[in-house]
């Protein structure tokens, strides 16, 4: 029973600094490592998995050796990572290129072939992107992560307010005031703003702070608060 306690108490120890470990290492390597995974970024996550598992759950293997091998292989994608930002040749190596699947409303057959796509999963992302009618769509890249992107031809294509000659004044980015009952002090600052202001313009809407689940502020000073209750909204322009 003793034994049985022991290796449970380090089998959780293991766990705990796999994780310490794969999260430094996932720092150190950026966030590309995370969104968006190349066929080098894949094996690389793969391998370093299997071998902060086999670190977690193998009693008989060795810390150091595991905390070791997970930091080799999060260094050799850093490397990685910093030559292809300074190399092409090195990028299309180990990163890969993007590769046309439609040319001017053509579909590349031999291209396909060669990304080992099908007409189907073609088909498919072309809904996902909101394409029902492939005649639509000019270009269709396959980018080295996998992902597709498209370009409608022009007679598909949303107008922008410059084709629609609308003049619209420059927009910034709505800063989160409180999010969970929580003062996001940063965002006030950011905003030109105060607590004082802020629970003011909570008391005028009628909310108390422990209430509020989101309240934004705009660059045009429109104050929007979501309640925690369902359906308890206000909304205020301030300018």
């Amino acid at each position: 029973m003793e034994k049985e306690l022991i290796d449970l108490f380090d089998v959780v120890m293991r766990c705990l600094v796999s994780l310490v470990v794969l999260f430094l290492v996932t720092k150190m390597i950026g966030k590309k490592q995370v969104s968006q995974f190349s066929v080098f970024d894949y094996v690389i996550g793969i391998s370093i998995g299997n071998f902060a598992a086999e670190m977690a759950l193998n009693l008989d293997s060795k810390y150091m050796h595991g905390i070791i091998s997970v930091v080799i292989f999060g260094l050799v994608a850093y490397l990685v990572s910093v030559l292809s930002m300074k190399s092409l040749r090195l990028r299309k190596f180990f990163i890969g290129d993007p590769t046309m699947l439609i040319q001017d409303g053509r579909i590349l057959y031999e291209n396909l072939r060669k990304t080992k796509f099908d007409i189907n999963d073609l088909l498919e992302e072309c809904r996902i992107n909101g394409y029902f009618d492939i005649s639509e769509i000019d270009y269709a890249l396959m980018e080295a992560n996998g992902e597709i992107s498209f370009l409608a031809k022009p007679d598909y294509q949303q107008p922008t307010n410059k084709d629609l000659k609308v003049k619209k004044k420059k927009t910034g980015l709505c800063a989160n005031l409180i999010v969970d009952g929580q003062i996001i002090d940063n965002s006030l600052e950011i905003m030109h703003k105060d607590v004082e202001w802020l629970k003011h313009e909570l008391k005028v809407k009628g909310f108390a702070l422990d209430e509020v689940l989101l309240a934004t502020l705009d660059l045009d000073e429109n104050f929007l608060v979501y309640g925690k209750n369902v359906n308890t909204e206000g909304y205020d322009e301030l300018g």
